[in-house]
């Protein structure tokens, strides 16, 4: 538990005014910071909480020795001048997930689910599955809960199943699970990390604190999963799409622990990449005792999450999906690798500074690219490169249209940037609703 503390928070999105809301409960003394102008609704609820909101892009000047705690927004830089100060003052910077860590009753059982590819897919089945026990079961994390929002209502004995991001690594110390999973590892969020070394360090975090009576489970196709977490104290149950291991694919059939737990067929959600998120949330379901007929029940029927190759609807023979979750490239290979009719894609966003030329060997069904935002013109070179058609545009809403006005009956338009959505957007499923909502406006 935090209390009786002097607090500087960073960043007022929706963790770190949840975070706020928690630690104003505890006689805290709160300030809470961002660049940008907030809803006037949001900074008098804070008031009257006596959290003070300061609104200046100096956010530095705020800080000085009397603070005894930064929590920053994930998505903050560790070169950021307030980060940097703090550390100067040795005043410790830590993120709401452990902030809320503090406050988690005793015989909790923690559940963590990070890597490049398939976080919200497997945390989502994990959450689902783990709800047919007898057990309470809270959903949170980088899937869009803030934990700090339902810390205070977890119980012993009760499961916490979080999705953690890199960026939410980077911040924690004392935070311990459980249970901890990698999906896999790729070369992505580099411009946020000193290349992909310090990337692949940050996930091995989510073995923080782990010992002999920890569990990690692994991706056993994934040779830098193998090789990062060789060292790892924690109990190690694996699973793969292409060999043997703990769970794995045996003639269109996921087997674990030698029994086979459901054929493919009657998996709803398709592709190899969810094949594994699949043998994650098996394994960790039956760990729990969840019944096999109950994992087929549920996967005869899970169609995937929001804004993750989403299916929106057909319009005139046309089908759409919705992957605005897919803000790199890995996402959107796994994603064009997903249809073999003929592909309309929509891609842009905030310009990272990383190249397109990974896709180019997954291009074979992309009849066109419609490109828009920061990345537009290093999209439109990329394609014209790879001899493939390209329109360009500034924003969103006029791709949109631009790729219906393209297309023929039998094909699928595709949004998935490969970009992250932060040069127009707060977040990727603000990009993905206006995608919807701009589907519906059509003929």
């Amino acid at each position: 538990m935090i209390e009786n503390k002097k607090i500087l928070i960073q960043g007022m999105a929706r963790s770190g005014v949840s975070v706020a809301r928690l630690l104003a409960k505890y006689n805290n003394d709160i300030t809470i910071t961002d660049l940008n102008e907030q809803d006037n609704n949001l900074i008098e609820e804070l008031n009257n909480l006596k959290i003070k909101v300061v609104i200046t892009k100096n956010q530095d000047e705020l800080l000085d020795e009397s603070f005894d705690l930064l929590v920053k927004n994930p998505a903050i830089r560790k070169d950021n001048k307030t980060v940097l100060k703090a550390k100067e003052l040795g005043i410790p910077v830590i993120n709401e997930i452990e902030v809320s860590y503090k406050f988690l009753p005793k015989d909790v059982k923690i559940i963590t689910i990070t890597g490049s590819n398939g976080k919200t897919t497997t945390t989502t089945m994990v959450y689902e599955l783990l709800k047919r026990t007898n057990k309470c079961v809270h959903l949170g994390g980088n899937i869009g809960i803030p934990f700090s929002s339902f810390v205070e209502k977890v119980k012993s004995n009760d499961i916490v199943v979080l999705e953690i991001s890199d960026h939410q690594l980077c911040d924690m110390y004392e935070f311990k699970s459980d249970i901890s999973v990698i999906t896999n590892l790729s070369k992505v969020h580099l411009d946020f990390h000193n290349g992909y070394e310090e990337y692949k360090q940050v996930k091995k975090k989510i073995f923080n604190n782990h010992d002999k009576d920890s569990i990690a489970i692994l991706n056993s196709s994934d040779n830098d999963v193998l090789t990062l977490t060789s060292d790892i104290p924690s109990k190690k149950i694996y699973f793969s799409s292409t060999k043997v291991a703990d769970a794995y694919l045996n003639n269109n059939k996921i087997i674990y622990n030698n029994e086979e737990v459901i054929d493919c067929d009657d998996i709803k959600l398709k592709g190899k990449h969810n094949y594994e998120n699949i043998m994650v949330a098996i394994i960790i379901s039956k760990m729990f005792n969840v019944k096999n007929q109950d994992i087929k029940e549920f996967l005869k029927e899970f169609g995937g999450v929001e804004h993750r190759l989403e299916y929106v609807k057909t319009i005139n023979g046309i089908k759409f999906y919705n992957d605005s979750k897919a803000t790199n490239n890995k996402s959107t290979i796994i994603a064009l690798d997903s249809f073999v009719e003929p592909t309309i894609l929509i891609m842009g966003g905030l310009d990272r500074n990383i190249p397109f030329d990974e896709l180019a060997t997954h291009l074979k069904n992309v009849k066109k690219v419609v490109c828009y935002g920061e990345t537009k013109n290093k999209i439109a070179d990329f394609c014209q490169k790879n001899n493939v058609d390209v329109i360009v545009l500034d924003n969103l809403r006029e791709a949109t249209h631009k790729a219906y006005e393209n297309a023929v009956s039998g094909d699928v338009i595709l949004l998935s940037p490969a970009c992250a959505s932060w040069d127009q957007y707060k977040c990727f499923e603000d990009r993905g609703e206006e995608f919807k909502k701009e589907i519906n406006l059509l003929n």
